[in-house]
């Protein structure tokens, strides 16, 4: 390795450098780094010299920046604005028609207006806190959304509860003829007493066809005292409908019914009858109502059966 020297005056001779390269190394990195330092100020001072607005600039680009972003977000709001008030709107439609209490939720709206305008000028501070309040407002239509989800799946709960209550339901006359005995208290043309008479007669021949008024199970099959061949019907809901002094039943106990089907011919059995007729009764929950009720006038009986 080469060695190198330098001459020592109180020596009077050459003296050799010890570590030099290390030495070297260290003066070069030492001064590097110092000259370094120098620039980098020079540079600062100069360029806050000929460009002292810099950090201005640099405040407009987050300014900016900060504003685009109030924007994307304003135009999402819009967006969701528009899609609540819709969906708010149906939901209030469909409770009403699915006979729902209707539910309020004026918290989650009007909160808009003055305090999501688009941006104009405005300080970055300015701009942040906008856009937390819009964040935050952002956020609770989402919410929203997720209740109204909620709300249309009561919605649709309700409707096919309806849809198969109304299905159900006794909504027509049973069969063709002329409606005589009154529901309520009368004197019973035999027994010459006065009792409740808990359903309606319908005069017709014998052999008649009886319709299902409305889809159910058939539940009793058979003769009962003075009502003679009797057919009963459980419609669900607690509604249940019977059919007395039928001539015969064409369906089994349990069958599944559907509105018009044909369940029975009309007939005269049964001791208490004074002429051939329907006794028809609707009960609900085990109380007698009147059939009357449950018979449409604007539902003609072969547009049901037709189906």
């Amino acid at each position: 390795m080469r060695k190198f020297y330098y001459f020592s005056k109180t020596k009077l001779k050459f003296v050799e450098i010890r570590n030099f390269y290390k030495k070297f190394v260290f003066l070069v990195i030492f001064f590097s780094v110092l000259i370094s330092f120098f620039l980098f100020g020079t540079f600062l001072v100069f360029n806050e010299f000929i460009n002292p607005d810099s950090e201005v600039k640099s405040l407009r680009k987050m300014n900016a920046q900060l504003k685009e972003q109030f924007d994307q977000m304003y135009e999402k709001y819009q967006a969701l604005d528009k899609r609540i008030s819709v969906l708010s709107e149906k939901s209030r439609e469909l409770r009403l028609a699915a006979n729902l209490e209707p539910k309020e939720n004026g918290d989650l709206y009007g909160t808009g207006g003055e305090a999501f305008i688009p941006i104009k000028n405005s300080t970055p501070s300015e701009i942040s806190n906008k856009l937390e309040e819009l964040t935050s407002y952002i956020n609770r239509v989402s919410q929203k959304i997720g209740l109204e989800k909620n709300n249309y799946e009561e919605i649709e709960n309700t409707f096919k509860a309806n849809e198969k209550l109304y299905s159900s339901l006794p909504a027509i006359k049973p069969c063709t003829g002329r409606l005589a005995d009154d529901f309520g208290m009368r004197l019973h043309p035999i027994l010459k007493i006065r009792r409740m008479h808990n359903g309606v007669d319908i005069i017709t021949d014998v052999g008649t066809k009886v319709y299902t008024p409305g889809g159910g199970i058939v539940e009793f099959v058979g003769r009962r005292g003075g009502f003679g061949v009797t057919l009963e019907i459980d419609h669900g809901f607690g509604y249940k409908t019977i059919y007395a002094h039928l001539s015969s039943i064409v369906v089994k106990q349990g069958q599944i019914l559907k509105r018009g089907d044909l369940v029975a011919y009309s007939g005269n059995t049964g001791s208490l009858t004074t002429g051939p007729h329907l006794h028809y009764e609707v009960r609900h929950e085990g109380i007698a109502l009147n059939p009357s009720n449950f018979i449409y006038d604007d539902v003609d009986l072969f547009e049901i059966v037709k189906k």
